[in-house]
């Protein structure tokens, strides 16, 4: 079971998360892959001090990848988006892009 510092690995900074964090007031991290929805929710409101309304979360197999002859995978990883309540501030993560 992750701690609480370990259960969000970092913001996921793409144009499609950008526009859902403008519209939709969402925001979308790359999470634990152990971690559910409830530690995230607990998480994202610690640590930004905001209330969260849902969560969605999604799974991803790693790619394979290839260095010349040789073959491997990335690793599988999870991720978030936390929507939260109306009325919320919405946490600055990013600089003007």
């Amino acid at each position: 079971m992750p701690t609480t510092y370990n259960v969000i690995r970092r913001a996921l900074i793409t144009e499609k998360g950008l526009t859902v964090k403008e519209t939709e007031s969402t925001l979308v991290f790359e999470v634990d892959g152990k971690a559910t929805k409830t530690e995230v929710k607990q998480a994202v409101e610690l640590l930004f001090k905001v209330k969260v309304d849902t969560v969605r979360t999604a799974n991803f197999a790693g790619k394979e990848r290839r260095r010349g002859k040789f073959s491997g995978f990335r690793p599988d990883w999870k991720k978030a988006y936390v929507r939260l309540k109306s009325g919320e501030k919405m946490p600055e993560y990013v600089n003007n892009l």
